[in-house]
């Protein structure tokens, strides 16, 4: 089958003179964040322009249009250069050899510049509560957090559940952060499915996950500065919290919501709408 000749370009092709035109004057938008409250790419653009360069596109034949010549770079190669690791997939080893080799590749590249986590994950259980990685994962990553020289902050979107909830509390202080309908929760590990396994073996099982539950315990309330009784107490049943009550509960530091602080700084107190409403409180039997 012959391959459709495609014609030359032209350097006086006005297309390519505003593309360059428009490429000259982008500023780069990869760049380190500012504002040391707010983790990167996070921001919202105003005006967003145009990003290209004329060698980087051609004329088709068919519909005229332009297209890159080379595939765009993947995306987590992307965050990478912008020092974020994406954790969005449950605590399975596949995850966790990823995860620790960004780490020791972006501590490598610069020891003294922050490293972001951004965590999206159900930890070691999937969501409807079925065991798909070893607890050794989870500490796997935590362990590797802690003997970083760079500084981490952790952001959770979406899920921050078992052992991703232990990750996003264990980032700096004053640099935990999470979006505004994201969820976390703490729980109790699960025994892995035992099958035919004998009856010796399952008590074996049975006292590891124990002993990895009294871990987890330790980890959770060092981080959060609750006590080791209030998180065991919490964490009897699954213990679910939202952005305000993770923030109250001392998982995370900030949430970030754009203009949230105004808000609830204007917001009125519950007393205040009971009186402003007429209501009156009853009295007590």
């Amino acid at each position: 089958m012959a391959s459709i000749p495609i014609p030359p370009l032209n350097p006086k092709d006005p297309f390519l003179s505003k593309l360059a035109s428009a490429a000259s004057i982008s500023p780069n938008l990869i760049q380190p964040n500012k504002n040391d409250d707010t983790p990167p790419f996070l921001d919202l653009f105003d005006t967003p322009k145009l990003m290209a360069t004329p060698a980087q596109v051609e004329r088709a034949v068919s519909y005229n249009e332009h297209r890159p010549r080379k595939p765009p770079p993947d995306l987590p190669s992307l965050l990478l250069h912008g020092r974020i690791v994406y954790i969005g997939m449950p605590l399975v080893p596949a995850v966790t050899e990823l995860v620790i080799a960004e780490l020791m590749y972006l501590q490598w590249m610069d020891p003294k510049q922050p490293i972001y986590i951004y965590i999206n994950s159900t930890g070691t259980t999937r969501d409807d509560g079925e065991t798909v990685g070893m607890e050794s994962e989870g500490f796997a990553i935590y362990d590797a957090m802690m003997q970083l020289k760079n500084e981490i902050q952790t952001v959770a979107v979406g899920a921050a559940i078992g052992h991703a909830c232990l990750l996003l509390a264990a980032g700096r202080k004053g640099r935990r952060y999470m979006m505004p309908h994201a969820k976390a929760m703490i729980q109790q590990p699960r025994v892995p499915s035992s099958g035919q396994m004998p009856a010796s073996d399952v008590i074996i099982r049975a006292n590891e996950v124990i002993n990895n539950r009294d871990t987890l315990v330790k980890l959770i309330a060092r981080h959060t500065g609750n006590s080791i009784e209030t998180i065991s107490q919490v964490m009897r049943r699954p213990f679910y919290m939202d952005s305000i009550k993770a923030k109250e509960f001392g998982v995370i530091d900030k949430i970030l919501w754009r203009g949230q602080e105004k808000i609830m700084a204007e917001a009125a107190s519950p007393d205040e709408w009971d009186k402003m409403a007429g209501v009156r409180v009853a009295d007590g039997i």
